[in-house]
Order: C-alpha cells, then structure tokens, then sequence
C-alpha cells in the first residue's frame, strides 16, 4: 500500500539509489531531445576535443550527443529482459513450491544445471550463430539467462507459505490451483521479489552493455553505452570520454538498483 512505499522511500539507500537510477533514466529517455548534435553526425576530427565538451569518437562524432542517445536501447532491453526474466522465473518457483513431489524436483534440477553456465557465455554463443543480432533475441536470452536465479529465489519463499491456513482455506472451497497460486501465493512474494528484480536489472545492465562492447549490438551503426567502450577503447589515454561517459553512466545506474535492492532485501529480512 501507500504506507509501505513511503516507508520504503523513508530508507535513505532506496531513496538515494531511487535518485540515481532515475536520473540516468530520465537522461537516457530524454537524451535525444538535448543532444547538440545528430546521431551519427560528423563534427571535428576523431579523439580530439572539437565539437562538444566531451570532444569526438573514432570516427570523429559528438561523444557528448552519442551519450546522450545510446542509453535508451541498453536501458529498455535491460528491463525487458529483468521483467522476462523475473516472470519465467516466478511461475517455475511457485509452480515447484507449491506441486511438489517429482514437478518440484525435475524443475530445480533442470534449474542447477542452468545455474552452473556462465550467464553471458550462452549468450555469445547464441548470438556469434546469428549473422546480425535482433534487439529481441538480446532481450530473450538475458531474460531466460536470470530466470533459474529467480525461479530459486520465489521457490525458497512460496515454500514458507505453501502450508498456510489461507492456502489450505482456498483449496478446502475448491479453488483452481492457478488462482491460489497468483492470488492467494502471489501477494505474498511482491516485496522479497523486488529485491531480487532490483539485483536481476543490475545484472541486466552489465550483461547487455558487455554484449555491446564484445560487438553484439542490435545495430551496429547506433549510439550504444557497450558499445561505444569498445569503439573508443584504443585512444583512452588520448581522449578518454568516449569511454568513460558511458562507463560513468552504467555504474551509477548500477549503483543505483543495487541501493534499491539492498534497501528493500533488508526490509523484507526484517520483514518490515
């Protein structure tokens, strides 16, 4: 309820990483509209400090305008795939909590071994098949990438209330098993599983931005915040804010969810 989040927002962590995270997504979502300069707009000569305040890229673009317009496609595959993820995640946990017996022990076995790859190496191995990645296909396979850690996490929590007295009310006047596991369950999951959608963004923000600096962007061509680490790697000595802008804002929107997860894991410990 209302109460709740004010109380939530009352904890100084999830409000400063509130902040944080907002910020960079307002400059991200906006970015465009203020960006001096096009795109892919060709404005002095590369890795000097011509053009805007931030100087040029490799090819001589404005890096302050390609800053500008590189978060929103990071950003918005980055929460499709937490919210994928998270969703995948939460109707395998609660359906082996709440099923049990051989449902419960093949899903979580089918779980640890997912757990032991390397989140990102299935993804590049996927992606490296594929002539020119689609942003979609990024978005599925770091979505389906977080879903066993979630699925672990939901599970350890619907366990605690499988048992209950409203659980076992709901089934005795013959409710759909469904309807008790999203609306009698699900309510009850909402605030451990903030904090770990909170943690599954943080990853998702990392994971995308490495595949766009291993050079697996959606589009080649665009402003991406992975992306442009890896164009302007070579000249970081030389001119450093074609990396660094990015980097900057990756880290604060990192610093940011995870301030907003740690708040709201603590919360949920002390069962606030």
């Amino acid at each position: 309820g209302d109460g709740q989040v004010k109380g939530m927002l009352r904890d100084p962590r999830i409000l400063t990483g509130s902040i944080i995270a907002l910020v960079v997504v307002v400059l991200a979502v906006l970015g465009p509209l203020f960006a001096p300069y096009g795109e892919n707009e060709i404005v002095g000569k590369p890795f000097t400090m011509e053009g805007g305040p931030l100087g040029t890229d490799y090819l001589g673009q404005d890096v302050l305008s390609r800053v500008l317009y590189g978060g929103q496609s990071v950003l918005m595959i980055a929460v499709l795939a937490t919210v994928i993820g998270v969703a995948l995640g939460l109707v395998v946990g609660v359906t082996a909590a709440y099923v049990g017996g051989w449902l419960d022990e093949l899903l979580m076995r089918g779980n640890d071994v997912l757990l032991a790859f390397p989140q990102i190496l299935i993804a590049l191995v996927v992606l490296s098949a594929v002539e020119q990645p689609t942003w979609w296909m990024i978005v599925l396979l770091v979505g389906i990438a977080h879903a066993p850690r979630v699925a672990r996490v939901a599970r350890g929590v619907a366990l605690s209330y499988v048992n209950n007295d409203f659980v076992t009310s709901a089934e005795a006047i013959g409710e759909p098993r469904w309807r008790i596991a999203m609306f009698e369950l699900g309510p009850n999951l909402v605030v451990p599983l903030l904090a770990e959608t909170g943690l599954r963004l943080t990853y998702s923000i990392g994971t995308v931005a490495a595949i766009g600096f291993l050079g697996f962007a959606s589009n080649p061509n665009a402003a991406d915040w992975g992306q442009m680490t890896n164009e302007n790697r070579l000249a970081l000595l030389v001119q450093p804010w074609g990396v660094l802008a990015p980097v900057i804002l990756i880290g604060l929107f990192t610093i940011g969810t995870n301030l907003i997860a740690d708040g709201i894991g603590q919360r949920a410990a002390k069962g606030a």
